[in-house]
């Protein structure tokens, strides 16, 4: 009996473990997700949900309830999670950030019927400061997310404090990369997009390569009905951007291949209050890789 008690306390623990390391083998974004759920609750930020228009929205919040809101806005194929390496500086300095998910993307709502425009990505997010009574806020937009914000300030600037602008697309200019690999199909197509985004990119494991290929696959309906209204130029704002009177800061990655640096010049020459901040050896990942030097400047812009 004692020895059939310790074979069981060995072989359980055993199987357990190989249970784990298949069911890692099979889903590891799975498990990445959980580790990104597990690092937001440990970090002190709130998962909760709002309605908006009808449509259910995600949102990380953290930071003092009396503080400045700062709304931060991600890009195509995002979630609020792609913010946490440069919300802390945020949070840290007393600001409330709130980092939502836009509607089809993360955990918020997917609906089919919803046109994922800009200009109604906008509408919306000015729908999420009201149902959370945001009258004033520091708003700050990452690639396509960098469009939505713009469409916000020019529809209500009377609520935008100041206008962050990072990596972020708006002008008519068509890409001049294939715009297809937002959604890849094939491991080259995975290379190819991780070259896009980020200099001197590490090699992904193959079983990792191959569950993120399953999951654009679930989620690239999304991502192609985004790809098609933006391209269409309807929501171009290279006209618009005078408009702005706001402070604007405008943050650009120096090797970003997906939204060149020039793009961030010529947004700096329309804006009219605008400051340009380039970061030398950063990608269009730069709010990921190099929230360390962005940081600080974004706090002490927003603190001016």
């Amino acid at each position: 009996m004692k020895n059939r008690k310790k074979i069981y306390s060995i072989f359980v623990p055993l199987a357990l473990l190989f249970c784990l390391s298949i069911s890692f083998w099979l889903r590891p974004v799975d498990y990445s997700i959980g580790f990104n759920d597990s690092r937001d609750f440990l970090s002190g930020f709130q998962s909760q949900s709002v309605q908006v228009s009808g449509y259910r929205m995600h949102y990380l919040v953290k930071g003092p309830i009396d503080g400045q809101p700062v709304v931060l806005v991600h890009g195509l194929g995002g979630h609020g999670e792609d913010w946490l390496n440069l919300a802390p500086y945020l949070t840290r300095a007393g600001y409330r950030v709130y980092m939502p998910d836009l509607v089809g993307f993360g955990r918020s709502e997917k609906p089919v019927g919803f046109s994922y425009a800009v200009h109604d990505q906008a509408r919306l997010i000015l729908g999420f400061m009201d149902a959370l009574h945001l009258s004033q806020v520091d708003l700050a937009g990452w690639s396509m997310g960098g469009a939505v914000v713009q469409h916000v300030a020019l529809r209500q600037p009377q609520r935008i404090r100041t206008l962050i602008l990072i990596d972020a697309i708006g002008l008519n200019v068509k890409p001049a990369w294939n715009t297809s690999l937002f959604a890849p199909t094939t491991p080259s197509e995975l290379d190819q997009l991780e070259a896009l985004l980020m200099p001197n990119p590490p090699t992904i494991p193959s079983f990792i390569a191959r569950d993120i290929l399953r999951v654009s696959r679930e989620r690239s309906w999304v991502i192609h009905r985004s790809l098609d209204q933006m391209l269409t130029g309807q929501d171009a704002t290279d006209a618009l951007l005078p408009q702005l009177k706001m402070p604007v800061l405008i943050v650009w990655g120096s090797l970003d291949h997906i939204i060149p640096l020039e793009q961030g010049e010529t947004m700096h020459q329309l804006v009219p209050k605008s400051q340009l901040e380039v970061f030398f050896g950063c990608g269009h990942l730069a709010p990921v890789q190099c929230a360390d030097r962005i940081g600080p400047k974004l706090v002490d812009f927003v603190h001016r």
